[in-house]
């Protein structure tokens, strides 16, 4: 019947958004998620059942929700609090983002004497 086809759907849909709060409940992070819905379970040819996870080439952390589709979470973290002097550097290889000077991406984003924490150039209390 059509009520238990709906309850059924309910259900997985449930499970489904449990899921992604787990997820996207790692320590600070500002993680994006996706729901592909009819999404086949497969990746390079390798064929996932439901609950399993892979990890695509663009840093996705994905996982089968067979029948549903698959749901897709960012798994890098993406800083949110630095100075404007500063920006991130994403590295496709490694899944990482790095803080970087803009003056000069290839120095860390560090405290220093010109450059005070805090808003607008102010320093920080003791």
């Amino acid at each position: 019947s059509m009520a238990m086809q709906a309850q059924k759907m309910g259900y997985a849909w449930g499970r489904l958004c449990l899921l992604l709060s787990l997820l996207l409940q790692l320590p600070g992070s500002q993680a994006k998620c996706y729901f592909q819905a009819k999404a086949p379970c497969e990746y390079e040819g390798k064929q996932f059942s439901l609950g399993e996870s892979w990890l695509s080439t663009n840093c996705l952390l994905c996982t089968c929700l067979h029948p549903i589709g698959v749901g897709c979470c960012e798994t890098t973290q993406h800083p949110i609090d630095f100075p404007d002097w500063c920006e991130a550097h994403y590295d496709s290889q490694t899944c990482q983002i790095s803080v970087v000077q803009k003056a000069n991406p290839s120095l860390p984003c560090v405290k220093s004497v010109e450059h005070e924490w805090g808003s607008a150039g102010t320093p920080e209390p003791l």
